[in-house]
Order: C-alpha cells, then structure tokens, then sequence
C-alpha cells in the first residue's frame, strides 16, 4: 500500500525532521517495511514503504535521479516495463528493477506529460532541487489518495486526512457544507 507525506515551508522557513516524521508516523501503518524522508530547506518528503516490487533497498524512498529529482510515490505502474524499455533506448539507465524509478526517468525525460504515458495507480510528489518546485499527481481516477492542505504558511500533502489534520492549529466545520 505505501503511504506518503510532505510539507513545504512557504516562508522559506527549513522544515525539521521531526514534523515530516510526525506526520509520516500517523500512516506506520501503510508501509511497515521501510521509513525515508528528504529535507531540502523549506521541503521535507516522508514515505513509508510496503516492499512489492523490488524488495532490495535499491527501492528505498524517497528515491532520487540525476541528483536532481526527488520522489515519494505510492502505487503501480502497470506497463512499466514496457517505458522502461523506451527510456533506455533513449539512453537512460536503470540501477532498480523498480516502478518508482521509472517514474522518475519519465519526468526527467517528458516533464509533467509523462502522465499521459502510465497506466495505474499512484499518487507522487517529486522534487525538483534544480527549479525549485515540487510537481503532485494522482491517477486520472483517484484510486490512490492524496489529500492536500494549504494555510498561509504552510503547504501539506499525504495520503490520509489525519496527516493533515495534525498540521492544522484551528479546526473548524464549514458551516455551508455541514448539514
């Protein structure tokens, strides 16, 4: 299953091991195999691993290709091996057998419209250490969660509501929608 989380400082404030951690531990129990988090400044990713494909540690997250992109991702890419292909034959090499970094050589090869090129499941965020952004997505029909929050200060994802909910300091119902 896998679970995902990040936190992006819109101060520019540095974001602490401790807080992706404490978000990143409210889902244990979606990756019980593995915990990983990268900090860069004001952005920190969490994961938490469920080993399926690629059980060696060559598929520990967050992964990171040409010391560029940085990626937390939970789900399947169906027709991963057949991109794999496609992207060594233009010239990218692979160091896993996994879905995760095959995502990773398709953004770097296709920006953002490498989406249209996986078939799945998946809900990612990758970091881009070079330009400065972090790029989410979820598949076309939502099987993978990702919950998004965003107040004045801070900028949050992950792949339960409770996650988020930890971040914020005023919980309030909105009364428009609450019958």
């Amino acid at each position: 299953m896998c679970g995902i989380s990040g936190i992006v400082d819109k101060t520019g404030r540095p974001v602490s091991q401790e807080r992706i951690a404490a978000i990143n531990s409210l889902i244990r129990h979606r990756g019980p195999d593995d915990e990983g988090f990268r900090l860069d400044g004001n952005v920190a990713l969490g994961h938490r691993r469920l080993s399926i494909v690629d059980l060696s540690e060559l598929g520990h997250q967050p992964m990171c290709w040409q010391d560029r992109y940085w990626i937390v991702f939970n789900g399947e890419i169906y027709n991963y091996v057949e991109l794999r292909k496609e992207l060594q034959a233009l010239g990218h090499r692979f160091r896993s057998a996994t879905d995760t970094e095959v995502i990773l050589a398709a953004y770097s090869q296709w920006g953002p419209a490498c989406l249209s090129r996986f078939n799945g499941m998946w809900a990612f965020a990758i970091l881009d250490t070079q330009e400065r952004k972090v790029f989410l997505a979820r598949d076309r029909f939502g099987v993978k969660p990702m919950y998004l929050m965003e107040d004045g200060e801070t900028f949050a994802f992950g792949s339960e509501i409770k996650q988020l909910l930890s971040l914020q300091r005023h919980r309030r119902a909105n009364r428009s929608t609450v019958i």
